[in-house]
């Protein structure tokens, strides 16, 4: 018995040893991951440092790295052994543990570096030349000598060079630097700032360039009255401060710029760094152009290098992966140096399109890590969100800024604000610090409108960051899906899902993905799905934005109706749609979106979803029953008419209700109707509008025109068949909104002229004009309206079927400024001989286009000079000039004899565009010089080869220097 006991006494000892064994293992391993976590901070800094000039590693931190990589070794081998255990290795087991627990806290507390992880090149004791690469690409020679002649210049003081990460900043400005250490009599110092750089780092930084000593002195106030005082001693002193990532206080850090006491040169990845610092230059660096980018790829790759063709497809794939990125295509040219297998080229590629975070022998470290500092920087969670939602869209996808900003307003990624303006206000702000941080790149489409677009490299590290674990994002846009994917990929911890832009037909009737957590699924812009199955839904109990948007779906799924978490239900342009179910589950609904859809009557269970925000009826023929829009106290913006539709009018006493409504755009009974809704405005009235009276269908050719001269939804008041004129009646007469912007007035037959519609006197803002189909208007203008500031600001005008009108300006004496016209089109005036006067020309300086048609009796354009004018100055001159005119378009005119009666009119550089049918009598290409020198932007001349056979020329080669830009019929 005592020995059994003895035997049980020593199997509770070893138990309850291993058990506190067990303990210091779990001890050690949370010690090890404080540690590992340091490592990964290190190995994140030291990529970004080595990632610019003038920077190595110091010799103690490939020491700590190394012994690093050796405790967690062996802290896994002896992992293994715990696992493994033997009650005999108790203490060997002990002893390691707490040896490696030791040697762990060590490595922690050795981990700070305080003197920092790199070394830099002191180049002001030894004044050598950086090794730099070649400045490859025609942008950086131009930004070269850009920043050298401001620093040569007396005007010049803080020059700013910004771009995104990798693009070239710091390489260029070593260039610069080499350059300047070759003037004379200048001195040059270089200093990388980085990262949380504080003011008493940087004055010993820059002291130490110009071999300064502050001896013991701590005293930063003092420290920057000595260090100024030893720059303003120096002779031409340029200092160039790399990598910038906060405001500088020049005058903190004892930076003397008043009186050219010295030139300073920034480096950043912030415009708004710039700015704050006062920069007087900025110069922005923008990735290669595709061919500029190949031959930096193969400068890299070797020159002796020769591809296979198969091979150089490949690789110029991989530089088109890189977007024009320096810092990519040099890191990616860098590892495929010397190889000569197609599959290892083609793996490469592979890997770049993957963007997996599970990159650990990735090329693209380095630059991911460049990149994702950008990133981290930013700081504000939300802004990041905002970020990392570009992602969603498709590579290289021009992102439509106000469509974005509805998403970030639908995701509550914008914070509640008081009012749909402001949130919009707050919506561009932020995309605004991503242009100006470089995560973005800004830019306008052909309509105005601004768009934003990623970077392929930034896009690649935005889908790193969501993909990681747990992966939130699934991103397969714009990438030809003809398939939905399969349910594995539809974890638990997916928040976004992003298929647009695909060619999905069909999903299977089976499908029904289970991601609970799912918030947002964007399906638009598959044009063939034509069908969605009723389970398909049923999973997604969180999904609050679903965008089906242009996609040929002819039906909605009952399973909709329990989506009980939907904020934004998105079925724009989805033209095949006629039926969806009922909404009445949908409370928390804020956004609904019918435009252009075919459903004829308004969902079962609509009067339900009293929290919403924006609601989209812009839709042909849709019934709206009386009194259902007053159920929507929360909206702010409200469409209920299309350009195309015959939507009923909306009743007065329902729009006046809604008391939150910031942008309207509707038809409205009458012109009564239309005065009292704009008479009951407050100061401020709408942020946006379009206010109808008069059914405008099938209305080609205003639509043309507001899609060509009005830049996005603006304010606009469109009149059809009414009695507008004050003459006639002074309760009915128009009352227009004094911001309004674009005026369209068709088929009233009371206006003899604009001065007519009395409240527009007060309508400053007026830039959009048209005028078609009122038989009594004689002018567009006459001598007593002419003169009101309304009429000089009008940007674009278009007249069409004005029988009785003879010139647009009556009287011709009194001269309308219009000064900021840009667009002029005429057609079918029949009593038209003349536009205007010549002496009208000083004053369209600023006119762009010019488009005469249809107007039979028209015999020249600017008519000639009544004998009281002819001693204006505007008259006297034998040449009159269209400065700024691209596009001039004259058809169908057969009276037509010239342009400018008695006089010579000619068109500066930007004319490109000429186009000139059925002109019969005009025997001269108007506004061209008469020499052999075409205007350097003119790309064609449009017309009917037969007259071109007619024309009279004054020199005989004239014909032939033309003829390369001719396309005859």
């Amino acid at each position: 018995m005592e020995y059994v006991q003895a035997i049980c006494d020593i199997g509770t000892s070893t138990i309850r040893n291993f058990g506190s064994l067990d303990e210091k293992m779990r001890r050690l391993k949370r010690k090890l991951e404080t540690l590992e976590s340091r490592e990964d901070d290190i190995n994140d800094e030291l990529t970004y440092a080595e990632s610019l000039s003038l920077k190595k590693r110091r010799k103690s931190v490939e020491t700590w790295l190394t012994n690093v990589e050796r405790v967690k070794k062996e802290v896994q081998l002896i992992a293994n052994e715990v696992r493994e255990r033997k009650w005999y290795e108790f203490l060997k087991l002990q002893t390691n543990i707490e040896r490696s627990t030791t040697e762990v806290e060590e490595l922690i507390h050795h981990g700070r570096f305080s003197g920092g992880l790199t070394l830099e090149v002191n180049n002001e004791n030894h004044v050598v030349s950086l090794l730099t690469p070649e400045l490859v690409g025609q942008m950086f020679q131009k930004d070269k000598s850009t920043i050298l002649e401001c620093i040569s210049s007396g005007t010049v003081s803080i020059i700013g060079i910004y771009g995104m990460g990798g693009v070239g900043k710091t390489t260029l400005v070593s260039h610069i630097y080499n350059e300047l250490i070759n003037y004379p009599n200048t001195s040059v110092s270089w200093v990388t700032v980085s990262k949380n750089c504080s003011s008493f780092k940087l004055q010993s930084d820059i002291a130490k360039r110009i071999n300064l000593k502050f001896s013991d002195l701590d005293d930063e106030i003092g420290r920057a009255a000595i260090l100024a005082d030893a720059i303003k001693g120096r002779n031409n002193y340029v200092l160039i401060l790399d990598d910038v990532w906060d405001h500088i206080s020049l005058e903190t850090v004892g930076i003397p710029i008043a009186g050219n006491s010295c030139k300073l040169i920034i480096t950043t990845r912030s415009l708004d760094i710039c700015r704050s610092m006062n920069c007087q230059k900025e110069v922005k660096v923008k990735p290669l152009p595709n061919e500029e980018a190949w031959k930096l790829f193969t400068k890299t790759l070797g020159l002796d290098t020769e591809l296979s063709l198969e091979c150089e497809e490949i690789a110029k794939s991989l530089v088109k992966e890189c977007d024009g990125l320096p810092l990519g295509i040099v890191t990616m040219a860098g590892s495929m140096r010397g190889v000569e297998d197609k599959h290892e080229w083609s793996n490469a590629l592979e890997k770049m399109r993957e963007s997996n975070l599970q990159h650990e022998d990735s090329e693209f470290d380095k630059v991911f890590g460049v990149l994702r500092y950008s990133f981290d920087k930013l700081k504000d969670h939300k802004i990041q969100e905002c970020f990392l939602y570009c992602s969603l869209f498709p590579e290289d996808h021009r992102i439509d800024r106000d469509e974005l900003i509805e998403y970030f307003i639908d995701e509550r990624l914008i914070d509640g604000r008081k009012s749909r303006q402001m949130e919009i206000s707050r919506g561009h702000t932020i995309l605004n610090k991503l242009e100006n941080v470089c995560l973005l790149e800004g830019g306008k489409s052909f309509n105005g409108k601004r768009y934003v677009k990623m970077h392929d490299l930034v896009r690649d590290m935005a889908i790193q960051i969501v993909s990681a674990t747990p992966r939130r994002f699934l991103v397969e846009a714009g990438v030809k899906l003809k398939n939905l994917l399969a349910e594995e990929n539809w974890t638990n911890d997916l928040v976004r899902v992003s298929l647009m832009d695909n060619e999905i037909s069909n999903i299977p009737l089976n499908a029904s993905p289970r991601s609970p957590r799912l918030q947002t699924l964007l399906l638009r812009q598959n044009l063939k799905l034509d069908s969605i199955p009723n389970c398909f839904f049923v999973h997604m109990d969180g999904l609050a934005v679903l965008d089906l948007s242009y996609t040929s779906v002819t039906c909605l799924p009952g399973s909709i109706s329990n989506l009980r978490s939907l904020i934004a239900l998105l079925l724009h342009n989805c033209s095949s749609l006629k039926y969806v179910p009922s909404l009445s589950n949908l409370k928390t609904l804020r956004r609904l979106d019918f435009f252009r859809t075919k459903i004829t009557e308004v969902p079962e269970g609509m009067e339900a979803l009293t929290n919403l925000r924006y609601l989209n009826l812009g839709v042909k023929k849709l019934e709206i029953p009386n009194g259902i829009l007053a159920r929507f106290s929360h909206l702010q913006h409200l469409v209920v008419h299309d350009l195309e539709s015959s939507t009923c009018p909306v009743r007065l006493n329902e729009i006046m209700s809604l008391n939150k409504l910031e942008t309207f755009k509707g038809q409205l009974y009458n012109i009564g109707d239309l005065n009292k809704y704009v008479q009951s405005w407050e100061e401020s009235g709408l942020n946006g509008y379009l206010l109808q009276v008069g059914v405008f269908l099938k209305d080609w050719r205003t639509q043309h025109f507001l899609k060509e001269y009005n830049k996005g939804y603006d304010k606009i008041a469109r009149i059809k068949y009414c009695n507008i004129s004050e003459s006639r009646s002074g309760e009915d007469s128009l009352f227009l909104p004094k911001d309004v912007r674009s005026l369209h007035i068709r088929c009233c037959p009371d206006v003899t002229c604009l001065c007519d519609v009395a409240s527009l006197k007060n309508a400053t803002d007026l830039t959009i004009c048209s005028v078609e189909e009122c038989d009594e208007m004689k002018h567009l203008l006459c001598s007593s309206c002419c003169r009101l500031p309304v009429f000089e600001r009008l940007e674009s005008v278009y007249v069409w079927n004005l029988f009785k009108l003879t010139t647009l300006v009556g009287g011709e004496r009194g001269v309308v400024s219009f000064s900021y016209l840009k667009n002029l089109n005429i057609k079918k005036c029949p009593n038209m001989k003349w536009l205007f006067m010549p002496a009208l020309v000083s004053n369209l300086r600023n006119l762009e286009s010019l488009r005469v048609q249809d107007c039979e009796e028209m015999v020249d354009i600017l008519g000639e000079a009544s004998d009281e004018d002819q001693d204006r100055e505007a008259t006297s001159a034998d040449i009159l000039t269209f400065p700024k005119l691209t596009s001039l378009t004259l058809m169908q005119l057969p009276e037509l004899k010239s342009f400018c009666y008695n006089k010579k009119a000619i068109a500066s550089d930007p004319l490109h565009t000429i186009v000139i049918y059925s002109c019969p009598k005009l025997k001269r290409i108007p506004l061209l010089k008469e020499d052999l020198c075409p205007p350097p932007s003119l790309q064609r001349i449009h017309a009917e080869k037969s007259w071109w056979d007619s024309l009279e020329w004054d020199h005989p080669d004239t014909k032939t220097a033309l003829q390369p830009f001719c396309e005859l019929t």
